[in-house]
């Protein structure tokens, strides 16, 4: 029976990607980190000795804190910050159990880019539809879910991420961006080694909604008919963002536990 303030593998790995997820802190020592230089999706690190620190970053959101086995480094932080009435669990098996478990991805650290003020920045063109809003729910998701995201001119693009040290995303002739027939949110995925059975079947509807290659994925009219109704309905692009963040929570979890599900009116039945 697992212990009041431990979680599991599965039991994480069903949170991460959901709005339910709780802030996971990777505590790993440096030499530990850097012989496996890889996060849990949705994780910082964070120095095991810096409580007052940890702390003031939690602003009392509950928390998993991971170690490498799951034993002393994680179990010690998880008991003091319980005991100053954080809501903590430690991870059962720590990174070795996460790496053990068929299916757990695992970030590349050096996929990440360099923080701006404690967070990843991103600039993109404004006025997005589909990749535009389906990359910062990835990253928000399953990378860094306090990344922020600046929408700006297309012209501007550029110079903003010169002049402010935003990363440029979705945009021609950058890194994040698309490459031959597949779309941004596909880079994202093979970048940070997001690969999933949901991800990736996420990841044909936005491909065919953001390509116009809707005679490959049914859902993929849909999506564009939502994302279009987005972008008017909102004339502010951080408001849209909010907005398409419940959206492609309902996609997500459509691909990871609905695919299979139809709907019908029987035949016999009279309205």
């Amino acid at each position: 029976m697992a212990a009041p303030n431990e979680i599991t593998v599965p039991q994480l790995l069903r949170l991460i990607g959901t709005p339910d997820a709780p802030v996971i802190v990777d505590i790993s020592i440096d030499p530990d980190f850097d012989a496996d230089p890889f996060l849990i999706p949705g994780s910082f690190r964070h120095p095991h000795k810096d409580l007052p620190g940890l702390k003031a970053r939690l602003k009392g959101r509950p928390c998993v804190v991971i170690c490498q086995k799951g034993i002393k480094l994680s179990q010690g932080m998880v008991a003091w910050l319980r005991a100053d009435g954080v809501r903590a669990e430690y991870l059962s098996g720590g990174k070795y159990g996460w790496g053990d478990h068929a299916g757990a991805p695992r970030v590349p650290a050096a996929a990440l880019p360099d923080p701006v003020e404690g967070a990843t920045l991103w600039v993109t063109r404004h006025r997005p539809k589909i990749d535009r809003i389906a990359c910062p729910w990835l990253i928000r998701r399953f990378v860094d879910p306090d990344a922020r995201f600046l929408f700006v001119s297309p012209a501007e693009v550029m110079g903003v991420a010169d002049r402010y040290g935003a990363t440029p995303f979705d945009v021609e002739d950058v890194f994040w961006s698309h490459r031959g027939p597949k779309c941004t949110f596909d880079t994202m995925l093979d970048e940070f080694a997001l690969h999933t059975e949901a991800l990736d079947r996420l990841a044909s509807v936005v491909r065919a909604a953001d390509t116009d290659t809707h005679d490959t994925s049914p859902q993929a009219a849909g999506l564009l008919a939502l994302s279009v109704g987005l972008s008017r309905q909102y004339r502010d692009d951080l408001e849209q963002l909010e907005a398409g963040m419940v959206l492609y929570d309902a996609l997500y979890r459509w691909a990871r536990d609905g695919a299979d599900e139809r709907h019908d009116w029987p035949a016999d039945r009279k309205s």
